[in-house]
């Protein structure tokens, strides 16, 4: 199919995958003993140029984890993300190092005051929003999501142009681009729902999720060749299928239950309540005095300019 805007390109996001990967993989460099850390914030300012620069979009969001563990995720399945709650904490704290914590305002501040919009919403996460502004646009421009985050592949969508740049093993600068051939390659499976089909059968120790007991990637993605869909899948145990027999039935009979759940949880959602919101790149500075403010008190005023160059913006101040 046609695109309604070929000539445009939105780039979602998933904006703490990115600044965690910054904040462990970029050295902390402070000018002075006393400066306050400046590697997560000064990590995101330079791969959001870098994304900027290699993907051209027209249009771009931060998409924000306003709830990292969503209450409808932990009541299908309790496990999720419990091994990242905040020793001590509530339910719902994570635990970040505190060196990441006090940057991530920083953050904040950098992208109001470049006039890039960072969206959020209430009880969902990140993946969820990404998922709802892909779902959104697509037809429409090409979707690029960027993100270390594999849950992201079942956006994977060839015929509506919606790609994933997979972070995890190259950074920005050397990533994956992810597309419905990658995912038959590197996976075994053609398409992004098959993905997910196949990730909740596999599981996610990263996430708490536990899978179907003695059932890895390349068996929960035969299985998925095999009957098209999860659903499928399930039909076929519950229908006596005699090619499902043995081990593999009484592990996938076990696991209905889990089964149950975890679509649930797997699956982003595609209709999060999201502002409506100009996605389209700003061609001025929206505020000069909180950048200038972020660019000299964290010690990135060369990061604020490549940011700053990749948007075609004149230099602030």
């Amino acid at each position: 199919m046609s695109l309604q805007h070929p000539d445009e390109r939105l780039l979602l996001l998933d904006s703490a995958s990115l600044y965690f990967r910054a904040f462990f993989g970029v050295p902390d460099q402070r000018s002075r003993p006393d400066a306050p850390p400046n590697n997560a914030l000064r990590g995101f300012l330079d791969m959001l140029a870098s994304l900027l620069e290699r993907y051209r979009p027209t249009h771009l969001a931060a998409c924000w984890d306003d709830d990292w563990r969503p209450a409808f995720r932990v009541e299908a399945i309790p496990t999720y993300k419990a091994h990242r709650v905040a020793e001590g904490g509530g339910p719902d704290e994570e635990a970040v190092a505190p060196e990441l914590g006090v940057q991530v305002p920083a953050i904040v501040d950098a992208l109001a005051a470049l006039g890039l919009p960072r969206i959020g919403s209430a009880g969902y996460e990140a993946d969820d929003v990404i998922g709802t502004l892909a779902e959104a646009h697509r037809g429409v421009r090409a979707v690029d999501v960027v993100t270390g985050d594999r849950d992201l592949f079942q956006l994977v969508d060839d015929a509506h142009e919606v790609r994933v740049v997979y972070t995890a093993r190259g950074g920005v600068r050397d990533s994956d681009l992810v597309d419905e051939a990658f995912l038959r390659e590197k996976y075994g499976v053609a398409s992004g729902a098959a993905y997910a089909d196949m990730a909740t059968l596999r599981g996610d120790t990263s996430d708490g999720l536990p899978g179907v007991a003695g059932i890895g990637e390349k068996t929960a993605a035969k299985l998925i060749a095999t009957y098209g869909d999860l659903a499928s899948l399930r039909a076929a145990v519950d229908g006596g299928d005699p090619a499902i027999k043995g081990a593999q039935r009484a592990r996938l009979e076990a696991a209905t239950a889990y089964l149950d759940a975890a679509p649930a949880v797997v699956q982003v959602a595609r209709d999060a309540p999201v502002p409506d919101v100009d996605l389209r790149l700003p061609t001025d500075v929206a505020d000069v005095r909180l950048l200038s403010e972020v660019a000299s008190t964290w010690g990135v005023a060369s990061s604020v300019d490549r940011v700053l160059t990749a948007l075609r913006i004149p230099a602030a101040g």
